[in-house]
């Protein structure tokens, strides 16, 4: 087979890269890609542990000189995303990737690359068979499954992996180093509706839409609005002029989704039917005018429907109403650490109503647990004050940003040396293994870094080539500066 990426710099690095991509890996399918580096590892002559997830431990001892260093652990998943346009005829399972190397980029004919997170295996395989390279003990952690819930870091058995720092290579940027990632857990409140029959003789269906939505977790601090609380506004203000039943309401997508559509019927008095459609129009200008410069294409659309059979009791109404103002929304609290990061916020994401029970979605995150802890807490007092209950899912952990972390420091200033220029040091607003990690290692020094990656988990993923190499350069260097602990 050609050797596609032959004379690509770093050698080693590229190689093993290219090796990994004649592999099927795809989440849940990695038993191949763990046999392949068991021997390896066997080859060099390296303790290996594959664990019953297909979890890979790799241990190096220490060159000349660095026995006193810290324990290192290089981490990196094996998994990638099987993804490729629908007119390519491709089979994962039997077929390597198909390279291709445009100027700068490493990328593909029409599937994904899997430099996610092949490229930290390949960066960590290098280390471990250099000859040359001085480090401290090495452990190279290759999980299993990232893409699709983190199983394989969840089910790492902890007495496998010792160690004083890990260094996380799955970031995408180069020249940042992320030190901190939010935890989060979905918070379901399901509201038991009590139903009657209809007073009023006409229906109308309210629409909140046109806002713009986007990613719970990265763009929260964006301030743009959220249709399910919007249209929870909208119940209020007209409840103070207007009588009016509440017969069926739904909004937004996903529960890691802002929402950006959110709808109600109701049924009224014939006779106000008009007066409701200008009030309407009021409430949509101060909808506008409130977010004019995040999301000014609110609307709110009114259009007759047909009568229900069933509407919601008076008090079930309230309780929907006050459930949807008093759920937490947006951003709760923002780091102290890293400037303009978001430290906790709460998306109100999907809102359902179906077999009289009204389900409202929240996305909690945080990158402190207590914080994490105190608006769920928030979420159970709604829920108790309404008859409402509530419970947890999906729960992850936090990795919280510490403001002493030698391995941070010792890198900065490493990457000034090299690059005449200051790293980066910031976190995310969404999961990492690292929140898992913490738990099953410890809760030791830990950095995430790597090269500059584009459009993963598309078929148009790419990899910067001289990207790579100063990433792998870097890496190197630091490890050589670890000499004691």
């Amino acid at each position: 087979m050609k050797d596609i990426l032959k004379g690509l710099k770093p050698e080693n690095v590229f190689k093993n890269f290219e090796s990994l991509t004649r592999i099927p890996r795809e989440s849940g399918n990695e038993s191949e890609i763990a046999n392949y580096l068991v021997e390896f590892a066997e080859k060099l002559g390296l303790e290996v542990i594959k664990e019953p997830s297909n979890n890979v431990i790799i241990k190096k001892t220490a060159t000349k000189g660095y026995e006193n260093g810290p324990t290192v652990i290089l981490q990196g998943h094996t998994d990638m995303v099987c993804v490729k346009l629908d007119e390519i005829d491709f089979d994962f399972l039997k077929e390597p990737i198909p390279l291709v190397v445009d100027g700068d980029f490493v990328k593909t004919k029409g599937t994904t690359l899997g430099a996610d997170n092949g490229i930290a295996v390949a960066m960590a395989m290098s280390i471990l068979e250099s000859s040359t390279l001085e480090h401290p003990p090495l452990i190279a952690l290759f999980t299993v499954a990232e893409e699709t819930g983190m199983d394989g870091v969840v089910s790492l058995k902890p007495e496998n992996v010792k160690g004083d720092i890990l260094i996380n290579i799955d970031s995408e940027e180069e020249g940042t180093l992320l030190a901190s990632c939010a935890g989060g857990v979905n918070n379901i409140v399901e509201y038991p509706v009590e139903t009657t029959h209809p007073v009023f003789d006409k229906a109308l269906k309210i629409v909140v839409q046109g806002l713009s939505g986007g990613h719970s977790g990265i763009e929260i601090n964006k301030n743009r609005a959220n249709a399910i609380k919007l249209l929870g506004r909208t119940m209020s203000l007209l409840s103070y002029e207007y009588s009016y039943e509440l017969a069926t309401l739904g909004g937004g997508e996903k529960m890691n989704a802002i929402a950006k559509r959110a709808e109600m019927t109701i049924t009224v008095n014939s006779e106000m039917v008009e007066s409701i459609k200008m009030r309407l129009k009021k409430i949509e200008t101060i909808f506008v005018n409130e977010f004019m410069a995040t999301d000014a294409g609110i609307k709110l659309i009114v259009e007759e429907t047909d009568k229900p059979l069933a509407v919601m009791t008076t008090s079930a109404k309230t309780d929907i109403i006050n459930i949807i103002r008093l759920l937490p929304f947006g951003v709760q609290t923002m780091s102290g650490g890293i400037e303009g990061l978001v430290e906790s916020s709460s998306n109100l994401g999907v809102m359902s109503h179906e077999d009289n029970i009204v389900k409202f979605t929240n996305a909690v995150r945080s990158s402190v647990k207590s914080l994490k802890d105190e608006i769920n807490e928030r979420i159970t007092i709604v829920s108790k004050m309404t008859g409402a209950k509530n419970y947890l899912v999906s729960d992850y952990p936090e990795w919280q940003f510490k403001l002493d972390s030698p391995i941070r420091d010792v890198m900065k200033v490493t990457y000034a040396e090299m690059f005449n220029k200051e790293l980066k040091v910031d976190a995310i607003h969404a999961g990492l293994e690292c929140g898992f990690l913490k738990e099953k290692v410890g809760d030791i020094d830990m950095v995430s870094l790597g090269p500059n990656l584009y459009d993963v988990h598309t078929p148009f993923e790419k990899l910067s080539i001289s990207s790579t190499a100063r990433t792998y350069a870097f890496l190197c260097e630091v490890l050589k500066k670890l000499k004691e602990k």
